[in-house]
């Protein structure tokens, strides 16, 4: 049984590899590399960490590099110039005119600028409805007036507002591209527009 035995370590047992000269662990040429990949793989996860802090600082307040340029303008500027008390008066906007003349003594001139007929004289009788007098009505010189305005002779502009008020008309501004000579009289002209 002892040779049985002997038998089945000899299967067993691994072949032995003749050396020349016997193999110590401080010859091992495994560990250096693994070292140096330690190294690398510490190296980059503490420069992700860096990039992902800086990263995050930045998106979480961008505008902050922003604001401290000219936060420390806005101290130098106040520091050089000395404390002084600066008085501002409001200013009050120009009273708005009033009409002097009654609508009755307001001559008006309607001019069709949007081409299509009969619009002029449908604004005629608007104004005549509200106690206005139609002063003439005419074609005007071009017909490509998007929007109808009122416009007022110097002289005439708390006449000119009120009858815009009155006729719901938004656009109201001084006689422009008119001589006053043109108007036959009248204050006012409305161009219908489309």
């Amino acid at each position: 049984m002892v040779v049985a035995r002997a038998g089945l370590t000899a299967r067993r047992a691994k072949p032995v590899i003749a050396v020349d000269y016997p193999l110590h662990y401080d010859d091992a040429t495994v560990r250096p590399w693994r070292t140096a990949a330690f190294v690398a793989v510490s190296v980059a996860a503490v420069e992700l960490v860096l990039l992902v802090v800086v990263g995050g600082a930045l998106l979480a307040k961008p505008d902050q590099a922003e604001r401290r340029p000219a936060a420390k303008a806005a101290a130098r500027s106040a520091a050089a110039v000395p404390a002084a008390r600066k008085v501002v008066r409001a200013v009050k906007p120009a009273p708005a005119p009033v009409a002097e003349l009654s609508r009755s003594k307001v001559s008006v001139l309607v001019l069709n600028g949007n081409g299509r007929t009969g619009a002029a004289a449908a604004t005629a009788s608007s104004v005549s409805r509200h106690g206005y007098r139609v002063g003439g009505v005419a074609n005007a010189s071009s017909s490509d007036f998007t929007r109808t305005l009122v416009m007022y002779r110097p002289g005439f502009e708390g006449e000119g507002r009120r009858l815009a008020r009155d006729l719901g008309i938004p656009i109201v501004g001084p006689l422009d591209g008119m001589r006053p000579e043109q108007l036959h009289g009248a204050q006012t002209v409305i161009v219908v527009g489309a």
